[in-house]
């Protein structure tokens, strides 16, 4: 069984192209062939703002919702974040899907797609990793960054992507690939 890799698509507002973004690069992600794929769609797992009585680090978590996440993200080997900027940073449903957990992100590499106007969403990347080292998950240096995305969407919703992203995304997944094999033994339980 190959490792498995979980995207998640940060955005969560109507009219969002984060669906899109991280559809394309669930394939990029399977054509790559590393990993079984998972898509984490935050606007269908809809998680409240983070209501936990106990700080994520201790991991006593008393509402179902977050036992649900919680196990869901345990089952990842590795992580994409799909983001789009949002006032030089990335979206705050991104940022309290993430503080609702501790333990199962640490020592699990993560990517980052950004995606956004003339900057690409990189401010928000940055700004992405600083938040995912802070929880001991390696950022895979290497990313997708996707500028005027809204030009890339065709008629039919789907991204269309050049060979830039396509080269990016492959580029990525190696290197994710590679940190997981590296840090795999720093998990609890390995």
């Amino acid at each position: 069984m190959s490792p498995l890799l979980q995207i998640v698509v940060g955005s969560t507002r109507p009219g969002r192209v984060g669906a899109p973004v991280a559809a394309w690069i669930a394939e990029q992600a399977r054509a790559h062939g590393g990993f079984d794929v998972e898509m984490l769609d935050l606007a269908e797992i809809d998680l409240p703002m983070f209501d936990e009585p106990i700080h994520p680090v201790r991991a006593q978590y008393s509402n179902d919702h977050t036992k649900r996440w919680s196990a869901t993200v345990a089952r990842g080997d590795a992580y994409v974040f799909v983001t789009p900027e949002y006032n030089g940073s990335y979206p705050g449903s991104l940022k309290n899907a993430i503080d609702f957990l501790n333990h199962e992100w640490r020592y699990k590499p993560a990517g980052v797609v950004s995606y956004g106007g003339v900057s690409a969403g990189t401010r928000a990347a940055v700004a992405l990793r600083s938040v995912l080292s802070t929880l001991r998950m390696v950022p895979a240096v290497d990313a997708v960054s996707i500028p005027f995305v809204g030009e890339k969407i065709a008629e039919d919703g789907t991204l269309v992507a050049n060979d830039v992203m396509v080269a990016a995304a492959k580029t990525m997944f190696d290197e994710i690939e590679l940190l997981r094999t590296g840090i795999a033994p720093l998990r609890p339980g390995a």
